[in-house]
């Protein structure tokens, strides 16, 4: 049971004081590739091999998403917080003037990301105003030698320098 008077703004706070790395979930739906920027990603299990992501209840790409059953894991590199803030945002074509490729599984892979996972749906479960998602994972690979974008109480942060890869 959640304690009783544990203050939202205090509950951000504290957790933010975990730092997270920062993802993009693609896919494809009906009208072209879509997508959103989900810090909640982790692994899960190794056998067989599974992750972890929560989206928002309120957002409007996952349930495109989920009904397409697939999707990729964008972990995106230091440098790309504007990708992360384009993928943030609701509504429009969150893909303009994005570089983006097929993942070996067929899903949009953006450019220059740290490393990728390509994914089908397992299962969703209730998280409160977030769902938890499991899903198998199909193929994944490492970008390029960029450290990863991370999030820190409330701002973006770099690993200086770069850890070897």
């Amino acid at each position: 049971m959640a304690a009783e008077g544990v203050d939202p703004q205090e509950f951000r706070s504290v957790m933010g004081h975990f730092c997270s790395g920062i993802t993009v979930v693609t896919a494809f739906g009906p009208d072209g590739p879509v997508g959103f920027t989900c810090q909640s990603f982790s692994s899960l299990s190794l056998r067989p091999p599974r992750v972890l992501l929560c989206p928002s209840r309120s957002s409007t790409t996952w349930p495109v998403i989920s009904a397409a059953g697939r999707f990729c894991v964008n972990v995106l590199a230091a440098g790309q917080e504007g990708l992360s803030n384009g993928f943030a945002r609701s509504g429009g074509d969150k893909f303009a003037d994005v570089e983006w490729d097929l993942s070996p599984d067929g899903m949009p892979l953006l450019s220059g990301v740290a490393a990728w996972v390509d994914c089908e749906l397992q299962a969703e479960y209730d998280g409160g105003d977030h769902l938890v998602v499991t899903a198998d994972v199909h193929g994944l690979g490492v970008g390029g030698a960029a450290g990863p974008l991370l999030y820190y109480r409330g701002k973006y942060a770099r690993i200086t320098p770069p850890l070897p890869v």
